[in-house]
């Protein structure tokens, strides 16, 4: 389905002026007595109220889908105050949908009942709305490339571009793009591990990389906008720009993994702390044989190493002990 554009000129106060004057004659002919201005204007006084139908209003960045006896006519677009054929409908099936994004409700709108359902005045408005709009879809838990449950949630901002493929091409633009947005999210994640791990190729050109989840989440989130936009684009919307807002591990395995987190940083800060001991002793050791400050055996200089390691090493301050006596 192809978007066509009605370009009409502004002719809606014009027509509501003549629609009021006709009905002030037609007052005027009824009061006359004259019968031949009586039947007309008692018809004009019936019917002439349909015009008023063909009166539409647009605000910037608003649209009207028009459809005739089940047709597409045209879509009507620009600020405005247009007069269109009376016996046009307006459509858009995503009139009463209400997803948790900007737009949709306003908060000092009452609501109202339809069909047993609660609504809005802006929810049963037909026009379609051109801005740029932020979707904030539920967080999702997936499986990253390990099988790690994790939990994740993606904010999209997008906009509608073809009215036409909005209205007709799907059942419900909205709802089909956040559901798009949720398979999108599945699809990528999944790629990815949620910290970076060893032999895991997230690009796909069958080499190990370092992408991951926590690391590399501006790669992740722009491949995620990319798989959205593969999705709705026969639904007329542009994704604009799509980023995580939420990342942590499920909570079934946080408490394991912040464990696992704790002890790979102990252990690294462990190795940095040896090897600055070792350089410290070799140091030391260098030091007193080029000054010739004192001659130590194999067998002193290993008491030597193991006593600075101990002390350069420990979690605790050491205790010294004064030898009084000899070395040997």
């Amino acid at each position: 389905m192809e978007e066509k554009i009605l370009h009409k000129k502004n002719t809606g106060m014009p027509v509501l002026l003549g629609i009021i004057a006709l009905y002030i004659l037609a007052v005027f002919g009824v009061i006359s007595g004259s019968y031949v201005l009586f039947i007309p204007s008692i018809i004009w006084l019936m019917f002439g109220w349909i015009l008023f139908l063909g009166l539409k209003v647009l605000k910037p960045q608003e649209a009207l889908v028009l459809t005739l006896f089940g047709k597409y006519i045209g879509t009507l677009k620009g600020e405005g105050f247009y007069f269109v054929n009376p016996f046009v409908s307006s459509i858009n099936p995503a009139a009463r949908t209400q997803l948790s994004q900007s737009g949709d409700v306003k908060a000092d709108q009452m609501p109202i009942v339809v069909n047993g359902q609660a609504t809005t005045a802006s929810s049963l408005s037909r026009k379609i709305s051109l801005k740029v709009m932020t979707l904030n879809n539920a967080r999702q838990k997936i499986n990253d490339v390990l099988g790690n449950p994790v939990e994740i949630g993606i904010a999209v901002t997008w906009r509608v571009t073809d009215t036409a493929k909005a209205v007709f091409n799907v059942d419900n633009y909205k709802e089909y793009l956040s559901l798009m947005c949720d398979t999108a999210l599945r699809d990528i994640v999944r790629l990815y591990p949620y910290d970076m791990a060893p032999g895991i190729d997230t690009t796909g050109d069958g080499r190990p990389d370092d992408g991951s989840l926590r690391g590399s989440s501006t790669v992740v989130a722009d491949r995620i906008k990319e798989e959205i936009q593969k999705k709705v684009d026969n639904a007329g919307i542009e994704v604009l720009e799509a980023r995580i807002t939420y990342l942590a591990y499920a909570p079934e395995i946080a408490a394991v993994m912040l464990q696992r987190q704790q002890a790979s940083a102990i252990i690294d800060a462990r190795k940095m702390i040896v090897d600055g001991a070792v350089g410290m002793v070799e140091m030391a050791l260098d030091r007193l044989k080029e000054n010739g400050t004192v001659e130590l055996d194999e067998e002193r200089k290993a008491a030597m190493v193991s006593n600075l390691l101990v002390v350069l090493c420990g979690n605790h301050d050491a205790q010294p002990v004064v030898n009084s006596g000899s070395l040997y």
